[in-house]
Parts: C-alpha cells; sequence; structure tokens
C-alpha cells in the first residue's frame, strides 16, 4: 500500500482499550464497528441450552473482527485479557474498501488464512480425549495457556475446571 492509502486507514481508525471481561459485541445485538485486535486475546463464547457458558474459539493479536450484514450477534465476543483494538465503523470501513483497489482481496486473504486456522484449531478437539486435547491446545495455542483463565481454557476443551487441573497436575 502507498502511503496516502496507510493515511486514509489510519484517519478512519480509532484505537480502543477493552478491559479483561468487558465485551466487544454481545448476543442479541449487532456489531456496528470492524475490530483489529493489536493486543490481547478475545474469545467468542455463548450459553447452551442447560445456561452453561461455552467457549468458541479464541482470537489472537493480527486477527479482524466484523459483521458488515448488520444481524445482531447469536454469541458474545468478549476480552479474555485486557486488550487494544484498533476499530472502524462499519461505514469508514466501506469508504475504505471503496478508496482502496483491491481491499476487498487483503481482507479475504486475511480472512481465510483466519478460518483455516479456526478449522484447523477446532476439528481434531472433538474426537479426542481429554488430556489429548489439552495437549493439543497447549501445542495450537502456545502463548495462550498462560495469558487466560483456566476456566476460560476448560471450556473451550469442553470439561470442567476441576478436570483440567488434574490433567495438568497429571502432565507436568
Amino acid at each position: 500500500m502507498n502511503k496516502q492509502q496507510i493515511e486514509l486507514i489510519t484517519s478512519k481508525g480509532k484505537e480502543i482499550e477493552l478491559k479483561k471481561d468487558d465485551y466487544f459485541v454481545e448476543a442479541g445485538k449487532v456489531l456496528r464497528h470492524v475490530g483489529f485486535i493489536v493486543e490481547g486475546i478475545l474469545r467468542i463464547c455463548y450459553y447452551n441450552n442447560k445456561g452453561e457458558e461455552i467457549t468458541k474459539i479464541f482470537i489472537e493479536e493480527r486477527h479482524l473482527l466484523y459483521n458488515l450484514k448488520n444481524v445482531p450477534s447469536t454469541e458474545y465476543i468478549q476480552a479474555a485479557t485486557d486488550c487494544k483494538l484498533l476499530t472502524f465503523s462499519n461505514q469508514d470501513w466501506k469508504e475504505i474498501a471503496d478508496t482502496i483497489i483491491d481491499w476487498d482481496t487483503i481482507i479475504q486473504k486475511i480472512t481465510n488464512k483466519s478460518l483455516a486456522q479456526k478449522l484447523e484449531r477446532v476439528s481434531p478437539l472433538i474426537s479426542q480425549d481429554a488430556s489429548t486435547r489439552y495437549l493439543e491446545f497447549m501445542e495450537k495455542y502456545p502463548t495462550l495457556v498462560n495469558r487466560i483463565p483456566l476456566s476460560y481454557i476448560a471450556s473451550y476443551l469442553g470439561m470442567t475446571k476441576q478436570s483440567l487441573s488434574r490433567i495438568r497436575k497429571n502432565i507436568s
């Protein structure tokens, strides 16, 4: 990108901070901003029909969050750690896309890479025993283990916090 394009993007972006447990968007609300994670970890979670909180995925630095369809979110996007995000209103994002040639192609490449990483992380977890799931989690998310609460990891892995603590004790 050239200097003018970078200046356009910078002029439209607004840096925000989320404290741990703050929401970027709540279920039932429309996400009206595009967010780029500069620092920190967000998680996407929901409540199942038993009222249990389920962590679906973790999103780390250098990833985008957006919903340009303006439909209410079915899930919560919550800060798992303190976070810094660069945000753009959907209108500003559209203006950037209309101004910068190949912007949609750039974003599509980022999105495809992110989706491939998510699928790679989620798919194997379903058929594995609890210890294997945790070891696999540590391998795929090596920087997260000491940065986010164990309860979030346990929820993501489909186990109780107590089970996760036992597994961690047996592994170390």
